[in-house]
């Protein structure tokens, strides 16, 4: 009686590379994540200067012809016969001029926070909080060191920016009454902390979900070795952490064009 045919082997079952969780695959995941964070970190500091540097420019050319012009008409003031129809005219170009100039100082501050730079962190900060107290109508607390805090311009970047976007979700989603901000300064970190007594972050709130600013905030502060947490208080409220280490190994911001 004939033996019976063999079944037919099953053909091999080939699993791709790279769906294999080798510790290859993970550290050149690990290393790719590097090399976007690097490459998002550099892409700020250029955004940066070249917000920088177009600001100088227009405080530097602009803002000069805008002095310029300001003096000759007010010497053009002085010849013009007294006939109602040219002084209403010269009124009307006074405030023009006056318009321009003010839209002028706005885009330089929206590009650039000049007090920053000249004035220092403490006094940027300190007015940030108070004009936001001002727009709306909130009670403010602005807790800084009484020195000036020494820290590298790049971390004064974060710094602003992360009080700037917290202020701006404060305003958007918390129904606050109250604000306060206080920063610590030691050797080894900078820490700011934005707290509101709104309603608190949502049960299931992360730094996703549409706020890019915060993101952005976090991953420019992740690229300088430092962290940012958003969290509901005990007290009621949110409470906006960042923390930035102030050591050689931090990355430093590009030099300006």
């Amino acid at each position: 009686m004939p033996a019976s045919p063999a079944a037919p082997a099953s053909p091999p079952c080939h699993v791709s590379d790279a769906a294999l969780p080798t510790a290859d695959n993970a550290q050149l995941v690990a290393l790719r994540n590097a090399e976007l964070s690097d490459l998002l970190g550099h892409l700020h500091n250029c955004w940066d200067n070249e917000r920088r540097s177009l600001s100088r420019q227009l405080h530097d050319s602009l803002g000069s012809s805008l002095t310029a012009l300001t003096m000759h008409l007010g010497m053009l003031t002085l010849k013009l016969p007294p006939d109602p129809a040219l002084q209403d005219r010269l009124a009307q170009m006074k405030q023009l001029l006056l318009q321009v100039v003010e839209t002028n100082r706005q885009m330089q501050m929206q590009l650039w926070n000049d007090k920053l730079e000249f004035l220092g962190v403490r006094v940027a900060l300190c007015e940030v909080v108070d004009q936001f107290g001002a727009q709306q109508q909130l009670h403010t607390s602005c807790r800084l060191p009484e020195h000036e805090l020494h820290c590298p311009r790049s971390h004064a970047v974060v710094l602003l920016h992360a009080l700037e976007e917290g202020l701006r979700n404060v305003a958007a989603h918390a129904h606050a009454s109250a604000i306060d901000v206080q920063v610590d300064e030691t050797p080894q970190s900078i820490t700011l902390r934005l707290g509101d007594n709104g309603v608190g972050p949502a049960a299931d709130a992360t730094l996703g979900g549409g706020k890019f600013g915060l993101r952005t905030v976090r991953e420019r502060a992740a690229y300088l070795g430092g962290t940012l947490t958003l969290s509901a208080r005990a007290q009621g409220g949110s409470m906006l952490t960042v923390s930035l280490p102030l050591t050689t190994g931090a990355p430093a911001a590009a030099p300006p064009h």
